[in-house]
């Protein structure tokens, strides 16, 4: 077993050196994470922490925004039938940064994710940064993760016979539309789960999943028979300007695998649960998404391929009408362990940032009973359900995608920091081929974001003035390690 770290929390003093780059120790972090008013619940196994991998993975990605992604918009072109190659290439660049979570999750088991590992090497304000855009990141993909829900649940009662009023699903200003009032009311019952424990969150995120893993076999195993390779021919229609376009989009697909590190100081045994968690949900995911994307573009010509409900439309377009009600069902579950797992990321970076001062102490508070972060619950909750009901999902993928992306620079450049910086802290999980492996991450991502629409990059950068902002008002006066030595803990070895 992995020795644990006896940890002397370091006195209070004053923080020498420019405020913007002090660091948190390791021990401090750790520290922090186990004071009796801040102590989350230590719950999670393997198999919850790979559960809620393939939960917050599989949703809107696969079951929404590979449409567009083979089709193409007016902002980039499509991929056709080398969306395989697509998933691919998004597929790896997240390979490669989770290899570098996954040592930063093992080192530093506790909530906040890229933000406390960018605290631990790069410094207070490339950690707000992390964490500011990672606000960004969970947010947007919550609220759109809700509109894509509310979607696909108002096509299912259609499918029963029922409809719900036009006013009541859709934003203001959409030729009469008042709120989406599905989203709202989806995200205020996930809410609910989220506050009463991660535990029960965590089970029925596992139903769920396993719901919609049975739904995704289902499309296989019935897809591939009716699948016609003439259609993908030709390949890649826009060449490899639509294969990297749509790698930027599918990338969403994929984001959920970080949110597993979030929940890092909930579980059983983090050192050894966290890496198999991670790797784990993205490998099993990457396999099945370049499965659908097979049989997809194989059942119909590309070019004709419904962007708002591909996968089940698919199937109704070579005769399988139940079968693309099974699959609505089943995106329906998808999308909603999809929110379960966003919220809860959401939540833990909040919670992460106001225990180190940079937000306000209201955010962590710990329930007595339960002991979740029920204010920043309430907060996440309340917002989400307020953007869902009252905005459309317009470029949330994109938002969602480069707030990531930069996220996973931030980490692959942390891990090479915290390895020359601190080479001798114990790593249950080694991260191999360094420093190969975080430079092909950087550039993998880097690359990814290129491809992102320029009014992407724009709202990117309007965010991140306001963070800087804020920061300036608020976080650098009230962080915790103002009054706190910037030097280092000693780490001595405690025999498990």
């Amino acid at each position: 077993m992995t020795a644990d770290l006896e940890v002397t929390p370091p006195e209070r003093g004053h923080c020498v050196g420019n405020p913007l780059f002090r660091t948190k120790s390791i021990e401090r972090i750790l520290a922090d994470s186990d004071a009796p008013e801040h102590r989350l619940k230590r719950t999670l196994t393997a198999w919850d922490l790979t559960g809620l991998g393939i939960g917050a993975i599989i949703g809107t990605g696969i079951f929404v925004l590979i449409g567009t992604a083979i089709v193409g918009d007016a902002h980039r072109p499509g991929a056709g039938p080398g969306i395989m190659l697509s998933f691919i290439l998004s597929g790896i660049t997240c390979a490669l940064a989770a290899l570098c979570y996954a040592e930063f999750a093992a080192m530093i088991p506790v909530a906040g994710s890229a933000y406390t590992y960018s605290y631990a090497t790069l410094g207070e304000f490339l950690a707000w940064l992390t964490g500011w855009n990672l606000i960004l990141e969970y947010g947007v993909a919550c609220v759109a993760v809700a509109i894509g829900w509310s979607g696909y649940f108002n096509n299912i009662l259609k499918l029963c016979g029922l409809e719900l009023p036009y006013w009541a699903t859709h934003p203001p200003g959409a030729d009469g539309g008042i709120a989406n009032i599905p989203a709202a009311i989806i995200v205020l019952l996930v809410t609910c789960i989220l506050i009463v424990g991660v535990k029960e969150s965590a089970r029925a995120t596992c139903g769920i999943v396993l719901i919609k893993l049975a739904v995704i076999a289902f499309f296989i195993a019935v897809g591939t028979s009716s699948v016609d390779t003439a259609n993908w021919s030709p390949f890649m229609p826009f060449g490899f300007a639509g294969v990297g376009a749509a790698a930027a989009i599918v990338f969403f697909a994929y984001i959920g695998f970080d949110a597993v590190s979030t929940t890092a100081e909930e579980a059983k045994n983090p050192q050894r649960d966290l890496p198999i968690g991670i790797f784990a949900s993205l490998a099993i995911c990457t396999v099945l998404y370049i499965s659908v994307a097979a049989i997809l573009t194989g059942l119909v010509p590309y070019s004709q391929i419904d962007v708002h409900a591909p996968v089940a439309e698919g199937l109704r377009m070579v005769g399988f009408k139940w079968g693309a009600a099974i699959v609505a069902t089943g995106a329906v579950a998808g999308i909603t362990s999809v929110l379960v797992v966003m919220m809860l990321g959401q939540i833990r970076v909040f919670f992460a940032m106001s225990r180190d001062g940079l937000l306000g102490p209201w955010l962590s508070g710990v329930h007595p009973k339960f002991r979740t972060p029920h204010h920043a619950t309430y907060l996440t909750g309340v917002a989400v359900a307020i953007m869902a009901a009252l905005i459309p999902i317009g470029e949330a993928a994109d938002m969602t995608n480069i707030g990531t992306l930069f996220a996973f620079v931030l980490v692959c450049i942390g891990i090479m920091v915290l390895r020359y910086t601190k080479p001798n802290h114990p790593r249950p999980f080694r991260m191999p081929f360094m420093p190969v492996v975080p430079i092909l991450g950087v550039l993998a991502c880097l690359g990814l974001m290129y491809f992102l629409p320029w009014m992407t990059w724009i709202r990117f950068f309007v965010w991140t003035i306001i963070g800087v902002l804020v920061y300036a008002t608020y976080g650098m006066r009230h962080s915790k390690l103002a009054t706190r030595p910037s030097t280092e803990q000693s780490e001595t070895p405690r025999p498990a």
